[in-house]
């Protein structure tokens, strides 16, 4: 009759797999739980040093637990792979919602540009160019963009939110090559966008360019301008979105606006 071998592992438990985060998170965690016990110990002793009785009583407790420790190894031993998984527990528990954390923040990015093919936006109407230049704001990021320009728009033909929650505020100018946006368009929309429709960004897109002063008054009002190359750049993604462009802070906008 064939004599049973048992296996030389006797049922152990199987290793899990090394992962040297979870060992390093694990290792942390115990060292602060020992941590926390050697500061309540060593407060405990100094609070006995003042008192005779409890500093016997402190020294009786040791003693008790060595005697215990001593006399039941196997349920120390129990007892500490308890504490070491629960460790480990937790740690496995806080890497889960790390991931889970860093998962959602990596859906939440927006997808990189492709490039679009060349469109001829001085071809447009104005409502479709106005319209083109919505599609152009929520392709990028601003999901809200619409557009509300019309009769009593107070020169805001486009208004959005960026994806960082910044308010945009989009005057389009459907001009010929030879009609160039100037100064007093810059000016108009200079009044409103700021006070009136209380834009973060403030943007002039002009199929025709811009003429010199009203390069200058854009600068000053911290308003930033997109001519037709700009608007192919950012069309076709070959530059990224005006509202990631540098954009003035509002303290020096305003210093900007009051100056004389």
């Amino acid at each position: 009759m064939g004599i049973p071998i048992r296996s030389r592992d006797g049922g152990r438990r199987q290793r899990a797999p090394f992962d040297l985060r979870r060992t390093t998170f694990g290792f942390a965690l115990i060292a602060l739980i020992l941590g926390g016990g050697g500061m309540a110990l060593r407060a405990a002793w100094r609070s006995a040093g003042r008192n005779p009785v409890a500093a016997a009583l402190l020294i009786a407790l040791a003693l008790t637990a060595a005697v215990l420790v001593l006399r039941r190894r196997r349920r120390a031993r129990r007892v500490a792979a308890a504490v070491t998984d629960a460790a480990y527990g937790i740690v496995d528990a806080g890497l889960a919602e790390l991931d889970a954390a860093e998962a959602a923040r990596a859906q939440a990015r927006p997808e990189a540009r492709e490039a679009a093919d060349p469109v001829d936006y001085a071809q447009l109407d104005p409502y479709a160019f106005e319209e083109a230049v919505a599609e152009l704001c929520r392709r990028d990021g601003c999901a809200d963009a619409e557009v509300v320009g019309g009769a009593g728009d107070l020169g805001a033909d486009v208004v959005g939110t960026t994806p960082d929650g910044r308010r945009l505020v989009v005057q389009c100018k459907r001009y010929g090559p030879d009609n160039r946006a100037g100064s007093q368009d810059l000016q108009r929309f200079g009044g409103t966008c700021y006070a009136v429709h209380g834009a973060d960004i403030a943007l002039v897109v002009s199929t025709g360019g811009f003429t010199d002063p009203a390069l200058d008054y854009a600068e000053q009002c911290a308003i930033l301008c997109y001519g037709p190359e700009e608007l192919a750049a950012w069309s076709e993604g070959g530059a990224p979105p005006p509202w990631e462009a540098a954009v003035v802070p509002a303290e020096e906008r305003t210093a900007r606006l009051n100056a004389p």
